[in-house]
């Protein structure tokens, strides 16, 4: 809503894109609030140059970074939304076997980092998607505390405060490495 998501998965994306022969490419899911309550809570407008992705896009894929807005310690009516369009797919397990991380934004340090994590990873499993963490793989960047820091053993993460905070350089450290650990993995999947 406030551009926090967004910036992480820019800078996962050159995580991914600095691994040869891969290549992210960023999408929206629908908002599905209307225009008249996002005026109300300061939303800025979306960004028109990344598209608007449909469930019916996703088996083009061959991994996923899901970016997920949390609220009240899960993911956002948007991205719940999102992924209940999506039986079709299930019913056809068209996304099973497919490397799937995920990273997060919540308003505070108890938001629901892991929570939100947690309880989208359902979602991967009813899909037969292979969740990928990055566990303590970012190294002491996992332990720094000079200052808050989102992210967990999960995946990547910041915390927007009241919409104003932007993801610290850490944070975003840790996005461009979740990033590359996954497109790593879907690399070495895509050769079996």
């Amino acid at each position: 809503m406030y551009g926090h998501v967004l910036t992480l998965a820019k800078k996962m994306k050159e995580g991914v894109d600095s691994v040869e022969g891969v290549e992210a490419i960023l999408y929206q899911v629908p908002e599905t609030l209307p225009a008249d309550v996002l005026t109300k809570m300061s939303a800025p407008p979306k960004d028109e140059a990344i598209p608007v992705i449909t469930a019916a896009q996703l088996p083009e894929a061959d991994a996923f970074l899901f970016g997920i807005p949390t609220r009240y310690g899960t993911m956002s009516a948007q991205m719940k939304a999102f992924f209940d369009s999506t039986g079709g797919l299930w019913r056809g397990q068209s996304l099973a076997g497919k490397p799937a991380g995920i990273f997060v934004s919540t308003g505070t340090q108890g938001g629901g980092q892991e929570t939100t994590a947690l309880t989208t990873i359902t979602q991967l499993t009813h899909h037969g998607m292979l969740y990928v963490p990055i566990g303590y793989t970012f190294g002491a960047g996992m332990f720094k505390l000079d200052e808050p820091r989102g992210g967990s053993p999960y995946g990547a993460g910041t915390f927007a405060g009241d919409g104003t905070r932007m993801p610290t350089e850490t944070e975003l450290a840790m996005a461009e490495h979740q990033g590359r650990l996954t497109a790593n993995v879907a690399k070495l999947l895509a050769r079996k």
